[in-house]
């Protein structure tokens, strides 16, 4: 019997892959018999999270990037393939927020700092758009590929505060819908680009925003979960199933999609 979410074997980039959220994708990718290709600027991080997953028995590589860099990107396309041969499965994890762009409850508006404003941007969007860009035309040369980005509740409906990081996400989820639209129609029907808009889940990038310096739930916390039908914030594992499925053949006829994975919030009013 044919297991759809089968992956084995397949060539899988990460960037961004040493955060909270990344780090277990690549290792229960890598634990399903994925070669799994962690893509980030952190040296350290990403050595040690290659070298537990291969202790573990996956196997993994780590190349240092960024994501705003296309030299970088080409000079770690050339790298995967002198490895691998192929990419099937690029998951543009990179991204983040800085404090600049958000608006906190005694500031409005018009304080915002346009510098960081765009730096949020450029990470988030540009630092999905490059990496696509190099790793795609791999996947266009082979005719099959699957793209998964990041987006974010943020894209789904404004929260308040963070207003950069928002901007940002909802444009990867437009970006995602118009490329799978480009890549089918002009390559195939083998290459597909859908998203995953998680819901609030405990990272190093939020942990100031909802959790108070004692490790207690901040007032903003508290409010996200009486939002949440669950009651409770994500567990990075519970990505896990919708990334596979995004990656595998299960989803073959799956595209332009932007999945939340939120416990119920985007559903939820009252």
């Amino acid at each position: 019997m044919t297991n759809l979410f089968d992956i084995k074997g397949r060539v899988i980039l990460l960037t961004g892959g040493c955060g909270i959220l990344g780090g277990c994708m690549a290792g229960h990718l890598a634990g399903e018999g994925g070669r799994v290709v962690i893509l980030d600027r952190n040296a350290e991080g990403g050595n040690r999270l290659a070298a537990e997953i291969r202790k573990d028995g996956g196997e993994a590589l780590f190349l240092e990037t960024d994501v705003l860099n296309r030299e970088t990107l080409v000079k770690n396309r050339q790298d995967i393939l002198a490895a691998y041969g192929r990419i099937d499965v690029l998951i543009n994890l990179a991204g983040g927020n800085m404090a600049g762009a958000t608006i906190p409850p005694d500031r409005t508006f018009f304080d915002l700092d346009l510098d960081a404003f765009r730096k949020v941007v450029d990470l988030n969007l540009f630092g999905t758009v490059l990496p696509t860009m190099v790793f795609a035309e791999v996947m266009v040369a082979q005719k099959k590929g699957s793209i998964i980005n990041v987006s974010s509740e943020s894209a789904l409906r404004p929260l308040t505060r963070v207003v950069g990081y928002g901007c940002a996400k909802a444009a990867i989820s437009n970006f995602t819908q118009y490329m799978a639209g480009e890549l089918a129609l002009k390559f195939g029907e083998g290459l597909r680009v859908n998203a995953i808009a998680p819901g609030f889940f405990l990272t190093e990038q939020n942990r100031a925003l909802m959790t108070n310096p004692d490790g207690t739930p901040s007032d903003r916390c508290k409010t996200v979960m009486a939002h949440t039908p669950f009651n409770r914030l994500g567990r990075p594992d519970e990505l896990l199933g919708t990334v596979q499925w995004l990656a595998s053949d299960a989803s073959a006829f799956v595209t332009g999609t932007v999945t939340p994975i939120d416990g119920g919030f985007d559903a939820f009013s009252i």
